[in-house]
């Protein structure tokens, strides 16, 4: 079982939730866990009878609301504290240090740094790392009009001290108005789809499916996310 952590302040649910489509669609069990502060998947995410903390199914996806800990999230399953998750992928949304203790961000098997250019993105996200308190290494997944050398080195600058390992290469999704709208309609919807998403944003998305499933071959992600297209 994988486990990847998306962390920072930066909205990031919509990533992830595109993201595990196209992992479920290569018949892989995935679970995303909405551990933010803010639990957007909640309100875009639809759910049969909606509580306080619950697990649903959306899209072949197994989405987990409201739960801060695997203890919990095995409890509302009905399983034992030692039986493990049956996921093949967890991928978590995390912007506060005690889901990130409670989930063991440390042991993830890949952690993204998720952030914009604005300052509260930027200093609010590496204030979440520095309580790691730990050398760990994150990728960098920028949100931005355009990736300007002068931000990448203001991140760098900010983030001395942190503890921080930066991995050489660097995700870029560029802002625009399109991609915006096509979310936020999908969401009315209840549907993630992908045809009218920019290439680079889809282009983004197969290359972190590509990062986070090492066992399979870019074709083959490929080729899965055309049967996607093709269902739309």
């Amino acid at each position: 079982m994988k486990t990847i952590a998306f962390i920072g302040a930066y909205d990031k649910i919509d990533l992830i939730l595109y993201i595990a489509k196209l992992i479920a669609t290569m018949k892989k069990k995935v679970l995303v866990i909405d551990a933010t502060i803010t639990q957007k998947a909640k309100y875009i995410v639809p759910a049969i009878n909606p509580t306080k903390s619950y697990v649903t199914e959306f899209e072949g996806i197994d989405v987990s609301v409201g739960f801060y800990n695997y203890s919990d999230i095995k409890n509302y399953l009905s399983l034992s504290d030692t039986q493990k998750l049956d996921y093949d992928v967890i991928l978590i949304d995390v912007d506060n240090i005690e889901a990130i203790d409670n989930l063991n961000i440390k042991m993830a098997t890949k952690k993204y740094f998720v952030t914009s250019f604005d300052l509260y993105s930027l200093k609010k996200g590496l204030e979440i790392i520095r309580e790691i308190n730990d050398s760990i290494e994150f990728t960098k997944v920028f949100f931005a009009k355009e990736l300007l050398r002068e931000d990448n080195e203001y991140l760098d600058f900010l983030s001395v001290g942190h503890g921080i390992t930066w991995s050489e290469n660097k995700i870029f999704f560029p802002l625009n108005l399109t991609d915006q709208l096509v979310i936020m309609e999908n969401q009315k919807i209840s549907k993630l789809k992908f045809k009218r998403l920019s290439e680079e944003y889809k282009s983004n998305v197969i290359y972190m499916t590509e990062e986070i499933l090492t066992d399979i071959t870019l074709n083959e992600i490929k080729r899965a996310y055309r049967i996607i297209e093709r269902e739309e």
